[in-house]
């Protein structure tokens, strides 16, 4: 066993209370906390703005403000009023404006603002687009934007369209293809992603590519969907190719504005493309390939397309990472990266004209980046230990210098633990990484119950960052020892580990989970006989695999569990079908993998916990789950939201979350 290093809480400044005045992590304060978006700065560098989102616990809703932060980090207030939603801002080329999305007045779809911050002014409303906007940028005289449309519809249809759905009783959905859901929303199969832009000083919205025979991905649109060259003369956009919602091939589009002949720059490569940048100077578009169709964990990989030339290539063939969070540096030799690098986070420099990919930054995680016209880089920074909050990089030694306060009185009179990264051999001998979380006043002297969790994905690690939804830290403060393992399959270790698990979901997952358990076993702070362990999505997929193996737990928690991999095709997403065949084709994959099919073993307590809105892992998962349990006698508990979907939202449902999964776990591991 190797320990790499250990970090403890940090102290702030402002802790002046005693530490017998100190609360813990609970599940009450994550809901008291700011929660801090991804900052945009300016384009000479000298201000950010971050959206900071609340929530008010008695009334279960939530309120997003803008606000503006220096560059110096001696600035911070709220740019926009209390009680109206505002996100998406986006600076002016020349930094005079800013743009944001928002409902206001009596919005009811998100609409373009626009906000002076050169003088005093209020906010205004530039245009009224019926079918509301998202993924907003501002480039040259334009503010560009995506909206579902009615392609068929005028204007005035669209706007009778719209009146008559809130009016009528008729609740039922029609669909004759996929996709049909996604993750928590049905999809109208009638709609269209599309692509528009409004003069920034007023004027009418244009569509720019209704009439090039392609729309912006159906499932989901985002600002990575589409880019913009500098001189507003060319647009890239991703679309399916196939057009096909069982087996999409997502590619780059090259297009003039105003042009209906787009150019498919990646039509030889059948898996996805996506993410398309052009560089500063015009001259490049980056984007980001994936190369095995059906795998959503394959390593997204750098390309470049050179313009002038009409040629595309790979950089960094040899980098087993993936280039995510890509910003372009100004002088477009290069681009900025938040990487997914061995159970953190780290910002990474990717040169265009030669050379390795060099990591800027070390410990703890940092994303969603944003850089000015100097150079000046700005992104998130977070820990197991605190939330996000707004840092300063320095782009040549990592050093980062902190730009906001949030959050900082509501933690200094926070107790926290402590948290480790640890290495012990898993499957094949095969090292993984695994984040140790001590409670607070941890006494190795002294011996504590476990939770081990384990992660969704299930090609995601966790990594060194804040988790509002399954807290570590809340966790230990129970009085456990809790941790995360990073199995086979985890992103951020290499392409062959991430594959490894495929179609094979089972083995090596369950053996690197026993073999962290038998650490732990082996550690004398632990006590062996008050062990629990659970996950939610794929970690409830292998948590019903625990159900029916061996394994040294006393209780599991299991939430949004794929439990039959039969019935999961009634899921938005297919796990293995088009890669390795469905079901009817390959019968024997999912036999050898399901949890159901091992239920004659079943025998240990189980708390079941599922959301009705769930379309990624729809909830007859649990409904089955809960009823084989039960039929065979062994004990278990079934909680349902009516109203959550994946993830369990709102702050009082989440709030019943954390106590019900505490008084399963003490119930059958008590702590000291």
């Amino acid at each position: 066993m190797k320990r790499i290093f250990v970090l403890i809480p940090l102290l702030l400044a402002a802790a002046t209370t005693g530490a017998e005045e100190r609360q813990h992590l609970s599940a009450e304060v994550l809901w008291q906390m700011e929660r801090v978006g991804n900052p945009v700065i300016s384009p000479a560098g000298e201000f950010v703005v971050v959206p900071v989102t609340t929530f008010d616990v008695e009334t279960d809703k939530s309120e997003t403000r803008l606000w503006l932060l220096s560059e110096s980090g001696d600035v911070q207030r709220p740019l926009t009023v209390a009680g109206l939603s505002a996100s998406n801002p986006v600076f002016s080329p020349d930094g005079r404006r800013l743009a944001f999305t928002g409902k206001r007045n009596d919005d009811e779809v998100n609409q373009i603002y626009v906000l002076p911050m050169d003088a005093p002014g209020e906010a205004e409303r530039l245009g009224e687009i019926p079918t509301g906007v998202s993924a907003l940028k501002w480039v040259g005289e334009h503010l560009y934007f995506a909206s579902r449309i009615w392609p068929d519809k005028t204007a005035e249809q669209t706007a009778e369209r719209i009146e008559q759905d809130k009016e009528k009783k008729l609740t039922a959905h029609t669909w004759n293809a996929l996709p049909y859901s996604h993750w928590d929303h049905w999809i109208d199969e009638e709609r269209e992603a599309h692509l528009f832009r409004i003069p920034a000083d007023g004027g009418a919205a244009e569509n720019l590519t209704l009439g090039t025979g392609l729309q912006l991905p159906r499932s989901t649109q985002g600002t990575s969907s589409y880019d913009v060259s500098p001189d507003e003369s060319l647009l890239a956009i991703v679309a399916d190719s196939r057009n096909s919602g069982s087996r999409p091939d997502f590619d780059v589009f090259l297009l003039e504005a105003g042009s209906g002949e787009p150019r498919n720059l990646t039509a030889d490569n059948e898996a996805p493309d996506s993410n398309p940048k052009f560089s500063p100077n015009g001259r490049l578009l980056a984007f980001s390939r994936q190369q095995i169709p059906g795998f959503y964990g394959d390593t997204r990989r750098l390309m470049v397309h050179r313009l002038r030339a009409g040629q595309s290539s790979a950089l960094h063939e040899a980098w087993d990472r993936s280039a995510d969070g890509l910003v372009w540096a100004p002088n477009s030799r290069g681009l900025y990266a938040a990487v997914d690098d061995m159970g953190t986070r780290r910002v990474y420099y990717l040169p265009v004209g030669g050379g390795d990919p060099r990591a800027v930054t070390g410990a703890t995680d940092y994303g969603n980046l944003s850089i000015a016209n100097d150079g000046t880089l700005v992104g998130n920074n977070q820990s197991f230990l605190y939330p996000p909050r707004v840092v300063r990089i320095d782009t040549r030694n990592g050093a980062a210098e902190r730009l906001d306060s949030f959050n900082d009185e509501l933690l200094a009179g926070v107790d926290l633990g402590t948290y480790e990264s640890v290495t012990f051999k898993g499957a094949d001998g095969a090292d993984i990484q695994m984040w140790v979380h001590y409670p607070p006043g941890f006494d190795p002297e002294q011996k504590y119950p476990l939770f081990l969790l384990i992660h969704g994905g299930p090609h995601n690690a966790i990594t060194d960052a804040f988790h509002f939804r399954w807290n570590a830290q809340t966790f230990a403060s129970w009085g456990y020892v809790t941790a995360w393992h990073n199995f086979h399959g985890s992103s951020g270790f290499g392409q062959a580990f991430a594959d490894s698990i495929n179609p094979d979901w089972l083995s090596r997952p369950y053996a690197d989970t026993i073999a962290a358990a038998e650490w732990f076993e082996a550690q004398p702070w632990i006590d062996t006989e008050r062990m629990v362990a659970g996950g939610g999505s794929y970690g409830g997929y292998l948590s019903s695999i625990l159900v029916g193996r061996e394994h040294p737990f006393n209780a599991l928690v299991i939430h949004a569990p794929v439990y039959n991999m039969y019935s999961q095709m009634a899921a938005d997403f297919s796990v293995h079908g088009t890669r390795f065949g469905e079901y009817w084709e390959r019968p024997e994959i999912y036999r050898s993998i399901s949890p159901h099919y091992f239920a004659a073993e079943f025998d240990t307590p189980s708390l079941i916990i599922h959301g009705q809105n769930d379309l990624r892992v729809p909830v007859g998962q649990a409904f089955e789950l809960f009823r084989t349990l039960q039929t065979r006698g062994v004990e278990s508990r079934l909680i349902y939201y009516p109203d959550e979907n994946h993830w369990i939202l709102k702050p009082n449902n989440s709030l019943y979350w954390y106590g019900q999964v505490r008084e399963w776990v003490e119930r059958f591991a008590a702590p000291n």
